[in-house]
């Protein structure tokens, strides 16, 4: 048995669940979130729990199993506290703006960078150096980091671009130079 799959989520109050065949529904006070239940996966709803089962020990019901739960108690805790993540920008003249849309962001080309947040996201710049990612759905979230960081990545001589907060850069040796 799942060492992970087996332990119940528990459900705080003032979220609502919803079990409707293969589709969980989650709402609380950041937002609803929703996920589609994979063939063989089940979810009962026990007092202040859920309870996630498998149909068979098949090695891919194994594998969902640990998956799904995880997958739920994120949504759960994403729906009452939320998820962030931290973005740092390193550069001469580098800098990001918060706009209606989203964020404008000028990262060293010719042009400023335009990016549009997804529905549900809050992109926030609390320093012109520092992007701060807010939302419930944590995948989301990280999805949105990992295009922010993209858009310039910090390389490896200067160290300049965008990275995550508190991620170490390895910085390389510049030219040795002489004869």
């Amino acid at each position: 048995m799942s060492r992970i799959g087996k332990l119940p989520v528990a459900i705080p109050k003032g979220v609502t669940v919803t079990l409707d065949g293969n589709t969980v529904k989650v709402k609380g006070p950041k937002g609803e979130l929703t996920h589609k239940l994979p063939a063989g996966i089940s979810v009962a709803q026990a007092n202040e729990s859920l309870d996630v089962k498998r149909a068979s020990d098949e090695t891919n019901h194994k594998a969902l199993h640990g998956l799904t739960r995880s997958l739920i108690n994120n949504m759960v805790d994403g729906v009452t506290k939320g998820y962030q993540k931290q973005l740092e920008i390193t550069g001469v003249g580098y800098k990001a703006e918060v706009r209606p849309y989203g964020l404008q962001l000028a990262l060293g080309f010719s042009h400023p960078v335009e990016y549009k947040a997804p529905s549900g996201i809050k992109l926030t710049a609390p320093q012109p150096t520092t992007i701060v990612i807010d939302g419930a759905d944590k995948m989301m979230v990280g999805q949105v980091a990992a295009e922010l960081r993209s858009l310039r990545p910090p390389e490896p001589y200067k160290g300049k671009g965008i990275r995550y907060a508190g991620e170490v850069i390895r910085r390389k040796a510049g030219k040795a130079g002489g004869k």
